[in-house]
């Protein structure tokens, strides 16, 4: 009995790896939660659960399989997920893992020029909007302050003046008094220039004990 090799199935498996590993090196250089192996194994997987679909599936019912793909990514999606503070991270690497799978089902299809140009759109997305968030930051930028200090009468008043100085926005967070202690915590928003040197100023304050930023 001769075995019968699928060169269109092999190659759709080499293309989907090699999908993920282009979109997975730039979260491997970033060092994410989600790198080059995560995000390659999701894009071959995803064209491998895609492809039995097809093969498997009745004429009429053949998304049976790659319909749960979906629900499975978005477990994946939520545990790169994480709240730290004030802020939410993951959520780029979310939509990557989310994206590559897409990928691997329009290879898995056989929708190739589909699959290859969600590629290229995702790398080009990756680098040039990374560079104009980085200016954007330049320009405005939100930071969480926290200073500890002996608690006195209008103490955050005089914070907040200093904020102010600075051309800083102020967001006023929770404010915490303890055994004539007052720690105050704030959101700020302004330039990058203008954050670095409100930093500056703040640090020679010898008044303050604890100071976050």
């Amino acid at each position: 009995m001769h075995t019968i090799i699928d060169w269109t199935a092999i190659l759709q498996l080499v293309l989907a790896l090699l999908a993920g590993t282009i979109i997975g090196a730039e979260r491997e250089y970033r060092s994410k939660s989600a790198g080059l192996r995560t995000i390659a194994l999701i894009c071959f997987g995803s064209a491998v659960f895609t492809m039995l679909s097809l093969k498997l599936g009745s004429p009429i019912n053949q998304d049976r399989f790659a319909a749960n793909i979906i629900t499975g990514i978005g477990f994946l999606c939520a545990g790169v997920i994480f709240k730290e503070e004030n802020r939410v991270t993951g959520l780029t690497t979310a939509a990557i893992i989310w994206v590559s799978a897409a990928i691997g089902v329009s290879i898995g299809a056989g929708y190739y020029i589909i699959a290859w140009a969600g590629v290229i759109i995702v790398v080009v997305v990756q680098q040039l909007f990374l560079i104009i968030q980085l200016k954007i930051d330049k320009i405005n930028q939100n930071c969480s302050y926290s200073i500890t200090c002996a608690y006195q009468n209008e103490t955050l008043e005089h914070y907040e003046q200093i904020f102010k100085q600075f051309s800083l926005t102020i967001h006023r967070g929770k404010q915490v008094i303890k055994n004539d202690m007052i720690k105050g915590q704030w959101q700020l928003e302004g330039s990058e220039k203008n954050h670095k040197a409100c930093v500056a100023f703040l640090l020679k304050d010898k008044t303050i004990l604890e100071f976050e930023f």
